[in-house]
């Protein structure tokens, strides 16, 4: 009962984010994620969301290999959209991180896979096995490799992501998890492509006790995606929201907040102590820095912002983040989550989310 709240989904704007002291990065990099899709969702021009973004002087950016897109039929392989967003980030000196996927990948709905390659549903309820889906296992494998060995020398990519939050269950809207067989198979793949670079896995990091145990309870044979991050992977990646809507009430929503309680932090400690046990880096592959409301698409509402996420929750999202940092373990990224509802934002009126992600990158 101390994570739920029931509030109103708008809250006047404030000049808190132009107030609450920066925390200090030290050797953290500091960066963004580009959804493309997002972007088109919010009604904004991709290229020129891109374009608008890349001028800020943040250090990393995260794209994504989007299966569907790529090979939206049987023998194609468009890789012309990428390629652009490729070069506007080289030309603007970004590191990138490069989202391989193949069946899911950062951004709304996530599963990216095309219709060609799904011989057969995928069965709810069920774990993927590459022995199951043989046509699947193969696509992935060779859209993975494909993908690599078109982009492994450019020298702006300093990682891939394998999957996204891999084994886990796709949000609530389905209930088939990728089996670590299948995800394993992938990485193989994967490593077999490029030796060169480290491999980024990312996992949702639970921040309330409810979401903590359903988690437990969805992935309990196999582990969730953290588990099996620290397990395959080079980079952890946690993906960090603090904040998010459960449902609409009537005029009210009911929130799920992060109450940071004994045993949260125990399984945070855990999970880093386990990292670098294994000598692995750490990162915030999604740091929340734009409204999870009850909708699929952030709300834009006038002069007011959304309770899940208003602009100064951008500071205290990455301030508590890189509180985690410890003498012998430090974030080696944090990567803003949301960079395409500051520019919605701005169009609309309210460039103060994009004038708060600005004050952090000057003053951290």
């Amino acid at each position: 009962m101390l994570e739920l709240r029931l509030k109103r989904p708008e809250q006047p704007m404030t000049n808190l984010w132009s107030e609450l002291p920066i925390a200090r990065r030290e050797s953290t990099i500091l960066g963004i994620s580009f959804r493309p899709r997002q972007a088109e969702a919010l009604g904004l021009d991709g290229p020129a969301t891109l374009q608008t973004l890349l001028t800020y002087p943040f250090d990393m950016i995260r794209l994504g290999a989007y299966w569907n897109r790529i090979e939206p039929t049987r023998g194609s392989f468009d890789t012309g959209e990428l390629d652009r967003q490729l070069d506007a980030a080289e030309r603007a000196g970004k590191k990138v991180i490069l989202a391989v996927g193949a069946v899911k990948t950062f951004g709304y709905p996530e599963l990216f896979i095309p219709s060609h390659h799904l011989v057969k549903p995928l069965r709810e309820g069920a774990l993927i096995k590459p022995t199951d889906y043989p046509e699947l296992i193969a696509g992935a494998t060779d859209f993975i490799a494909r993908i690599v060995a078109r982009y492994r020398d450019r020298k702006a990519i300093v990682a891939w992501q394998l999957e996204h939050e891999a084994v886990d269950p796709l949000g609530v809207e389905h209930s088939w998890r990728l089996a670590v067989s299948f995800v394993a198979r992938e990485l193989q793949v994967l490593r077999e492509a490029d030796r060169s670079r480290p491999v980024m896995m990312n996992g949702f990091l639970p921040t309330s006790s409810l979401v903590q145990l359903t988690q437990w309870w969805r992935t309990r044979d196999q582990g969730d995606s953290l588990d099996v991050a620290v397990a395959l992977a080079d980079l952890v990646g946690l993906d960090y929201y603090p904040r998010h809507a459960m449902r609409r009430l009537g005029p009210r929503t009911l929130y799920l907040e992060t109450a940071d309680l004994p045993w949260e932090r125990a399984r945070r400690r855990r999970l880093f102590a386990s990292v670098r046990a294994r000598g692995k880096q750490l990162m915030v592959s999604e740091g929340q820095a734009e409204p999870w409301e009850a909708v699929t698409v952030p709300p834009n509402p006038h002069q007011h912002a959304s309770r899940s996420c208003p602009p100064e929750d951008l500071i205290r999202n990455y301030t508590a983040a890189i509180g985690w940092s410890s003498p012998g373990q430090t974030l080696q990224a944090y990567l803003f989550w949301g960079a395409e509802y500051w520019v919605l934002r701005d169009r609309a009126g309210d460039p103060s989310y994009l004038k708060t992600f600005a004050r952090i990158l000057e003053q951290a």
